[in-house]
């Protein structure tokens, strides 16, 4: 079932359509030649597989429209769109998260926010910093700082048995950000500042987010059991056109930081990869990822920041690390036409997919703003490869 990219907003409307031909490009999975699983292992071993694997992310706003457009849940909407991976989480049963009176909210690590909409979603900006009046490292350490005890680990493995169940998904935890959920609680000019005239106030707050992202991980690697394939940690360190902090006090504050991380995620009783998300202008730390921070994939690949030059990234790293993400956000997917959209997708798979070592997916989440015809077209957008 052939359909042009740009004939797919006149479908838009149509459920019944929407899914024959959805089911007709790479929503029946059980029809290929590779499991999603077997698809992803082999790329992220870096070889060939039958075809780039496909991730998904987006905001709430889009996840509901697709459900209404398909009449579909959410695993319904994954195995229509062909996507390979799956999410795994650990339940939070702590007391933290809660809503105050004014309307704020406190999020499970204590950070407090407020929900500001636009025309197109909801998001949480921060009301207030906890700890921006400490002064001290025991100021830092005396404050109610989130515990492991507050997720619950005993259905992780339950959880990846039905993600994989009949067709097994390639399967991953989220685990966070040390630096960027410092700054969340002390304030981000503050934190920077503290970064040179009160180090050890900065380390205090990274150290205790780092010992905490720590002992959940290891929680659940081991409740999974061996079906955990990936571990995704993030710190945003880069924006459009540059570093947000010099490469040298990158390396001072934030990569020991990680490595520890990554050290002990390495040392878990079963073996997982490595996944580090940075945004923006990253490519003068790309190298210093593999070798000092010791990661294995990197995402999102944000095409429109400066020097994020695909072919150039490929070349130089592609044969020590693999990639996830790639397709712009900020313009080709929000304001494209489906047929642009469409050859993104396929000029990101022909770069960087030879040879294995890429998953292909949006450069952040997809925000509510983006057609859902582009969505589409990125989705039943050709996959395949020339055999190497």
């Amino acid at each position: 079932m052939t359909v042009k990219a740009d004939d797919l907003a006149g479908l838009v409307g149509d459920p019944q359509r929407l899914r024959e031909i959805l089911e007709a490009h790479y929503g029946r999975p059980e029809t290929a030649a590779l499991s999603p699983w077997e698809r992803v292992e082999m790329a992220l071993a870096h070889r060939q597989p039958d075809r780039v694997p496909f991730d998904f992310w987006a905001v709430p706003e889009v996840w509901q429209r697709l459900r209404a457009a398909l009449e579909a849940e959410d695993e319904e909407v994954l195995r229509l769109l062909g996507i390979d991976c799956r999410m795994v989480t650990a339940r939070y049963v702590g007391t933290r998260a809660r809503t105050l009176p004014d309307g704020t909210v406190v999020d499970a690590w204590g950070t407090h926010r407020r929900r500001v909409s636009n025309e197109f979603s909801t998001y949480e900006e921060y009301a207030s910093h906890p700890l921006a009046e400490a002064e001290t490292v025991s100021d830092v350490l005396n404050w109610d700082w989130a515990r492991t005890e507050e997720w619950d680990v005993s259905g992780v493995r339950e959880q990846c048995q039905a993600l994989s169940s009949g067709l097994r998904h390639h399967l991953r935890y989220e685990v966070g950000g040390i630096f960027e959920w410092s700054w969340a609680l002390r304030g981000f000019e503050r934190f920077l500042l503290d970064l040179v005239e009160q180090p050890e106030v900065a380390g205090a707050i990274m150290d205790r987010f780092t010992d905490v992202y720590i002992e959940n991980t290891l929680r659940v690697i081991e409740a999974a059991g061996g079906l955990l394939d990936m571990v995704y940690t993030y710190d945003d360190v880069g924006m459009q056109n540059g570093l947000l902090i010099s490469p040298r006090m990158w390396r001072r504050h934030i990569l020991p930081r990680h490595q520890r991380l990554n050290a002990a995620i390495r040392g878990a009783r079963y073996p997982v990869r490595i996944m580090y998300h940075s945004c923006g202008s990253i490519y003068p730390l790309i190298g210093p990822f593999i070798d000092e921070m010791g990661i294995d994939v990197l995402n999102p690949l944000q095409p429109r920041a400066r020097d994020m030059d695909m072919a150039r990234i490929k070349a130089e790293f592609g044969e020590r690390l693999s990639f996830h993400g790639g397709v712009d956000i900020q313009h080709t997917l929000p304001h494209g036409t489906p047929a642009e959209v469409r050859d993104e997708v396929q000029e990101r798979c022909r770069v960087l997919g030879p040879g294995g070592g890429y998953i292909c997916t949006s450069a952040h989440y997809i925000q509510g703003d983006t057609p859902l015809e582009n969505i589409l077209a990125m989705y039943t957008a050709p996959r395949e490869l020339p055999s190497t």
